[in-house]
């Protein structure tokens, strides 16, 4: 477990974007039982979290067509929550940072922290944004 004074800066970058922060396993089935599209961001206090994930979601979201539902679990912190949540992203193995696409809770979409790694925010927002709109 990370201290919540270190991990609480990176938390707000999705939150304050408009990300429900979902801590508990609860609160995972029901961001997945929410009708229609869905975005979960599996956030970390990796480099590439910092780097190009959290940033590269960000810029996806600014964009003509998005999910309608924005959430997001914290690997190292929520450890209930976050494996709640990989429950829906299976067969994948865990990955963190990693970003799932739902549509009306089932997986359609998945980029784990290998396609992550060595990419720019940019390239990551390019590739969300063509991944919603085809949803």
């Amino acid at each position: 477990m990370y201290p919540e004074q270190l991990v609480a800066p990176m938390k707000a970058e999705l939150a304050n974007a408009g990300f429900s922060e979902l801590t508990t396993p609860e609160a995972v089935d029901a961001f997945m039982k929410k009708p229609g599209t869905s975005l979960l961001v599996f956030n970390s206090v990796c480099g590439c979290a910092a780097g190009t994930a959290r940033p590269g979601v960000r810029k996806a979201i600014d964009h003509t067509k998005i999910p309608a539902n924005l959430g997001t679990v914290f690997a190292g912190v929520d450890k209930e929550a976050v494996n709640k949540a990989r429950e829906y992203t299976l067969p994948y193995p865990p990955s963190s940072p990693s970003i799932g696409v739902f549509k009306d809770g089932q997986l359609v979409h998945f980029v784990e922290r290998h396609h992550i790694e060595g990419r720019s925010a940019d390239m990551i927002a390019t590739h969300l944004k063509m991944v919603f709109d085809e949803l």
